[in-house]
């Protein structure tokens, strides 16, 4: 079994976060989105994973730490990394022909901004399994439209009318991915675009017009890393489930004076707490130094200095100062103060 993981885009809609971190190496509940991903897909999966490829933007932004950290992923889990580029944000389609020499065998396509919870077994009937999630307002996502026997005959972008509810989540599984590639190289060649770019619905459709099978696979849960407010509830939600499963959020080397956790809560490594309380739902990266504050439903990521603060609904990226009792302020491009 092979993973395929787009990972190119720069992530605007999560800014300032996402200018100087790629969006799928920000950590929720203290573990990069992408590492958190893969990880969760190899455990549902239950057979070995023999490479992951994934697929970068430019060096310039995902440079030769994010390899290394993509390397050491794919390590841990017993797989070969494969590292492409895609040096033109050209679309999903694109992206995955970007690994077009990874595209053969059975194969998870997962794109790095959603996380799940789930429990399931592959369709051995199914030539590819789409999985989706059951959301209240299918208008505002793609969705797949069932025939009588359940099997998936049409995707529908954003449908005015009623399709379905079942929302594509954008993890797909191919019993043979090279069927894929060569639709999607026949999409390229014959230069259908979608908004002006090329997409994996697409070479998806190819295949479903030659009789392949597709069937739906459900999620218990998707969260989405999307912008910066699904982002901190997707954290708050992971720690829930973290801490529902006995998983220790607390490193022991917290320094604490006069603190007061709640859970559920990350706390990192060598991280400073004093005459504060924090939580719950919130994660605090490494290095981090938080006194005379009340911080809940927050993401802080590492070595943040946070200091006479009441924080509710925050994001703060890394080596940031705050002080509540601010006289002077400093915020570079993108920030936001609500």
């Amino acid at each position: 079994m092979k993973i395929i993981v787009p990972m190119a885009g720069r992530g605007s809609r999560l800014r300032p976060h996402s200018l100087i971190v790629p969006k799928p190496l920000i950590p929720v509940a203290g573990k990069p989105i992408v590492h958190r991903l893969v990880e969760d897909i190899a455990k549902i999966l239950k057979q070995p994973i023999e490479e992951i490829a994934f697929i970068l933007g430019d060096e310039a932004f995902f440079g030769d730490d994010v390899v290394s950290s993509l390397q050491e992923l794919a390590q841990g889990l017993g797989a070969k990394a494969s590292i492409y580029r895609q040096d033109l944000p050209l679309g999903t389609g694109h992206a995955i022909m970007c690994a077009k020499e990874s595209l053969s065998g059975p194969a998870v396509i997962a794109y790095a901004d959603t996380l799940i919870r789930a429990d399931f077994d592959l369709d051995p009937e199914a030539d590819a399994v789409i999985w989706v999630k059951q959301v209240d307002q299918p208008e505002a996502y793609g969705v797949v439209k069932l025939n009588e026997q359940q099997e998936i005959i049409e995707l529908v972008e954003k449908p005015k009318e009623f399709v379905s509810d079942l929302a594509v989540i954008g993890i797909y599984y191919f019993k043979e991915v090279g069927i894929l590639k060569q639709e999607l190289q026949n999409v390229l060649d014959n230069n259908i675009q979608n908004g002006g770019e090329y997409q994996i619905n697409d070479g998806i459709k190819g295949m479903m017009a030659k009789g392949k099978v597709f069937k739906t696979g459900s999620v218990d849960e998707w969260m989405d890393c999307g912008n910066k407010n699904v982002t901190v509830e997707t954290n708050g939600r992971m720690l829930g489930f973290l801490h529902q499963d006995g998983v220790n959020l607390i490193d022991p080397s917290v320094k604490v004076e006069n603190a007061t956790i709640i859970p559920p809560c990350f706390v990192g490594e060598n991280v400073v707490l004093s005459n504060v309380t924090i939580g719950p739902n919130v994660s605090l990266g490494k290095g981090c130094h938080i006194s005379n504050s009340t911080i809940k439903n927050s993401l802080i990521q590492t070595h943040a200095h946070i200091q006479n603060a009441t924080l509710d609904n925050a994001m703060i990226g890394n080596h940031v100062t705050f002080d509540g009792n601010f006289t002077s302020i400093s915020i570079g491009d993108y920030s936001v103060l609500e």
